[in-house]
């Protein structure tokens, strides 16, 4: 695991269904890997004076009632899953994205529930889970609510995106570590896209060598992997090259995975932008758990 490989796996609490399977999920991980577990729930800005009926509770005592509780359930839920690990709560006064951004400093992971599928299929990440999957300092898991409260899958390979950015090469390192830790393959996935050349090549009446594309993308994806095999001679590799959309490819590998591993910003992101589309488009629709690995 990348980021502070000794620190806390920590865990945003916000009382909803999927923060409670991110935490069990982190739970099992904070097992494997012998690491404390922090549960964090953050106040936000809501020590203000809003009006109530007399005699009620200022409101700053309420909601900081409510957040302890949170982070009871959460620790009873983490208790049932691995009840030899230490756990450690924290009521934060902070913004939730401040909070954490300060707790990933010194964390190995930042885990956080997202939402489940929506009606016609669609389930957009929310802005807390963006911004820390940008900007966060160390990797961050993003764990599905899914269908009756069921657990991520457990099962499968660990798969990663590979396009040759320094924070594609990071999520290499982090997908190597996490494969040997579980003990399964791990299925390197490079995808192309000749779209635009094709488009290119046929207004200047061009014929396009499909194949040695395809041969140039091959070598890229070996010479991304290179060393890595020696390093963790206990994983065994499946090198995938497709044609076609990044996030499409990756969705389709991903439904037989227990967990995807990509870089916050790819080749094609633009300058300035710390989260690319294919990330966040993972983010939103992949039923098992994304972790997003930054560049150092």
């Amino acid at each position: 695991m990348a980021g502070n490989t000794a620190g806390p796996i920590v865990v945003g609490v916000d009382g909803s269904s999927s923060a409670v399977q991110a935490a069990r999920w982190a739970a099992a991980e904070a097992a494997q890997r012998n690491r404390t577990l922090r549960l964090v729930h953050a106040l936000d800005d809501l020590k203000l004076g809003y009006p109530l009926p007399s005699g009620t509770d200022d409101v700053a005592v309420m909601f900081g009632r409510r957040g302890q509780r949170l982070l009871h359930e959460a620790r009873d839920a983490v208790r049932e899953v691995a009840p030899d690990v230490f756990v450690e709560v924290e009521l934060s006064e902070r913004r939730t994205v401040e909070a954490l951004q300060a707790e990933s400093e010194t964390a190995s992971l930042l885990v956080l529930g997202t939402t489940g599928i929506r009606p016609l299929g669609r389930a957009l990440v929310g802005s807390v889970s963006v911004a820390l999957a940008a900007h966060a300092n160390c990797p961050v898991a993003l764990i599905r609510a899914h269908a009756g409260d069921e657990a991520p899958p457990v099962d499968g390979p660990v798969v990663v995106g590979v396009d040759g950015s320094p924070a594609g090469d990071a999520a290499v390192a982090l997908a190597f570590d996490e494969a040997s830790w579980r003990g399964v393959p791990l299925v390197a996935v490079h995808v192309w896209d000749d779209s635009f050349l094709a488009a290119l090549v046929e207004e200047h009446r061009m014929k396009l060598e499909r194949s040695a594309v395809e041969e140039h993308e091959r070598e890229l994806l070996a010479q991304r992997l290179a060393g890595w095999a020696e390093k963790y001679p206990d994983v065994e590799v499946r090198r995938l090259v497709q044609r076609g959309r990044a996030a499409d490819e990756l969705l389709s590998v991903a439904d037989r995975a227990q967990l995807i591993v990509v870089g916050s910003r790819g080749r094609g992101g633009l300058a300035g932008m710390l989260l690319g589309s294919t990330s966040q488009t993972l983010m939103s629709y992949a039923l098992c758990p994304v972790v997003v690995a930054r560049a150092a």
